[in-house]
């Protein structure tokens, strides 16, 4: 960098010009930035980049942005590339101040992005309504300075430090070699597929199994013994129902390009980005909405799993995406309908018949039951249907014998169902948007194990009552729904699953125009 000194000024007259242009320049070009102009003037201005002491700190950050598109981030956004021309071309303090704050602004939108996302996941989806949990600028860059003796791990230290994130980064490069050898060759050109079957379709079908690491070295042209255990292995990797048979949905899978599973691998790691920082709890409840599954980790290990149903693939049915707190259960509920259900699904079904749905009951603005026989049905709309339904608790009650609650303003809870044929689907998207739960009294058990010695002892005596009754958690219990379709095993193997309601799709869409590469750029 060059300081250009006025001639014929004394040394300190010279230096407060060059100090007075660098300072204003910043105050200037930093004026709109709340968090930029109150840490430069908390420091007087002190350059954090491009001072003779900074080069570490530079170094840092440059070194970061040169990685960014391996975090899956818009590499392009931080321009690494001008800024090096701006310090190779500075030629006054004033465009050292520039410099200094377009550094500065860099690292903000490139800490901000890989902390917590590149996207507003509510603008993409209205059912992502997680909260994410967004760092301040003034601390990011107070802690960047408190850590002057190792920015690099500072750097280092802003994207999620899970080891899913790191296996999820090492999941992309290894597709973006396997891209560069031709990818999982041939598709399979088969309908259906089963053990015994031979010809060309058999050995696509074969090579694309080697490509993926499900089989071994083989000739074969016969779908033996061997293939239908590799078919099986990943069917189940893939949560898909393990018989072994290449059917039209397995061999729609088997056939996606590796590019659509790098898309996957890209949209889970932002996932985890709008997570970090945020505490997932010792204890917790993880519903992968995409898997159909609810498990509970303690300490990072897995204790407790189960099926579950979800909502269905419509507007104001799919499952939303957010996190909270499990307070308590409610053993024998009571079903209050929802009014959107009440007056959508039940009041059509009324106006035919009214002794449609008899099993619920009307009840009014004062909550008394209302008979049928008394309600001209045919004199209400949705709109000012006066009454409410919900049906007492029973074998037969649409929440089964138990739901977990963890108030929220979405009205979303965990539950039982006495709908038990649905967990045997492969897809289980029937809810209204609730969480169907296929074990559901193992989850009980599982969750008052903490607060007494016999859960499922206590559990059965309340439940033989027949009367509702609420279980509070004494220590509650962090609930997490999520939707991942790409998500690394324990031992890092990756497992995707269908996008079932299509917000993969659309956050990889808002990830390209964000400027997002699908692949490296070879060095």
């Amino acid at each position: 960098m060059v300081a250009t000194l006025a001639v014929g000024l004394d040394a300190p007259r010279a230096e407060a010009q060059m100090i007075s242009g660098y300072a204003q320049a910043i105050a200037e070009v930093s004026s709109a930035d709340t968090a930029l102009s109150a840490f430069y003037a908390q420091r007087n201005y002190e350059p954090i980049w491009t001072g003779a002491d900074d080069a570490a700190r530079r170094a840092a950050l440059f070194g970061a942005l040169e990685m960014a598109g391996a975090h899956g981030l818009p590499a392009a956004r931080y321009d690494a590339e001008g800024l090096r021309a701006q310090f190779a071309a500075v030629r006054s303090e004033r465009e050292r101040g520039m410099l200094e704050v377009a550094m500065s602004r860099a690292f903000l939108t490139y800490a901000h992005d890989v902390s917590n996302g590149v996207l507003e996941p509510k603008k993409v989806d209205s059912g992502i309504v997680r909260e994410i949990p967004r760092r301040d600028g003034l601390v990011l860059l107070q802690g960047l300075v408190a850590a002057s003796d190792e920015p690099m791990a500072y750097m280092h230290g802003l994207a999620p430090r899970g080891p899913q994130y790191a296996q999820l980064i090492k999941a992309r490069l290894d597709l973006q070699r396997q891209i560069a050898r031709g990818g999982w060759g041939a598709t399979v050109p088969a309908k259906v597929l089963r053990p015994g079957d031979d010809g060309p379709a058999v050995v696509a079908l074969r090579e694309r199994l080697q490509a993926m690491g499900y089989l071994g070295r083989s000739a074969t042209a016969v779908y033996d013994a061997e293939m239908q255990k590799a078919v099986q292995q990943y069917q189940f990797d893939l949560g898909m129902t393990a018989d072994g048979v290449a059917g039209e949905s397995t061999l729609k899978e088997i056939n996606r390009a590796p590019e659509e599973r790098m898309k996957s691998i890209l949209v889970a790691m932002e996932r985890l980005r709008w997570m970090n920082g945020l505490e997932l709890g010792a204890r917790h409840v993880w519903v992968n909405i995409a898997d159909f599954s609810v498990r509970i980790f303690d300490n990072g290990k897995q204790t407790f799993e189960s099926v579950t149903v979800v909502g269905q693939n419509q507007a104001d049915r799919r499952t939303p995406e957010f996190s909270d707190q499990m307070e308590m259960m409610v053993i024998n509920p009571t079903w209050h309908v929802p009014r959107s259900i009440t007056v959508k699904e039940y009041l059509p079904m009324m106006q035919r018949n009214p002794n449609a749905a008899g099993h619920i009951n009307l009840i009014d603005s004062r909550g008394r039951t209302v008979p049928r026989s008394a309600v001209d049905f045919a004199a209400y709309n949705a709109r000012n249907f006066p009454f409410a339904m919900k049906q007492p608790p029973s074998d037969g009650n649409a929440l089964g014998l138990v739901k977990f609650l963890f108030p929220n303003p979405h009205n979303i809870y965990l539950h039982d169902t006495p709908s038990k044929s649905l967990f045997e689907k492969e897809v289980r998207a029937y809810s209204h948007g609730c969480i169907r739960v296929g074990r559901p009294f193992d989850l009980a058990y599982a969750l008052l194990a903490l607060q007494t010695d016999d859960p499922e002892g206590f559990f059965k005596k309340v439940l033989n009552t027949g009367a509702e009754t609420t279980v509070k958690l004494e220590k509650p219990v962090p609930v997490h729904l999520v939707y991942f379709t790409a998500w690394p095993t324990a031992r890092g193997k990756m497992e995707y699953r269908r996008d079932i309601y299509g917000r993969d799709a659309a956050l990889w869409s808002a990830l390209e125009n964000a400027g997002v590469e699908l692949q490296l750029l070879a060095h």
